[in-house]
């Protein structure tokens, strides 16, 4: 793991110590505390368009905000992590692997190839139905 991962856990350590809170440094009390931090995170975004949330950086207020709750989000994940045993970076290593092979690369066409050959296969589509239909139409007449 990054030193500089450890010395963020040892920080946290030290400020819960200082404080006489690592008794309530539970599993299940950090685990519930991250919940509640995401959830603060979820909220400034909750009533925003895409493109609002796009752009949230921009000002200083909300970017403020936001810097905070990702925050407090990486704080108790990494005292999880701590009470658990759990080496943060080595996992998250292990479970993209995981997902790499779970979920192989599928190569597709570009968006705009595929835009056009689907608007082309529409097209197409449509041609061949009206041909149907004034085909149609002249066997009703003759």
């Amino acid at each position: 793991m990054s030193e500089d991962l450890h010395a963020l856990q040892r920080r946290l350590a030290e400020f819960a110590a200082a404080r006489d809170w690592q008794q309530y440094h539970t599993p299940k009390n950090l685990a519930a505390a991250l919940s509640v931090e995401a959830a603060e995170l979820v909220e400034i975004f909750q009533w925003l368009t895409p493109e609002e949330s796009a752009t949230v950086m921009s000002d200083p207020r909300s970017a403020a905000r936001v810097e905070d709750e990702v925050a407090d989000v990486l704080a108790y994940l990494l005292q999880f992590c701590e009470a658990l045993g759990i080496d943060a970076l080595s996992a998250l290593a292990a479970k993209i692997e995981r997902n790499e092979t779970r979920f192989p690369a599928v190569r597709r066409a570009r968006p705009d190839r595929a835009d056009r050959a689907d608007r082309a296969d529409r097209a197409d589509r449509a041609a061949e139905r009206d041909d149907r239909e004034e085909g149609e139409g002249r066997g009703r007449e003759g």
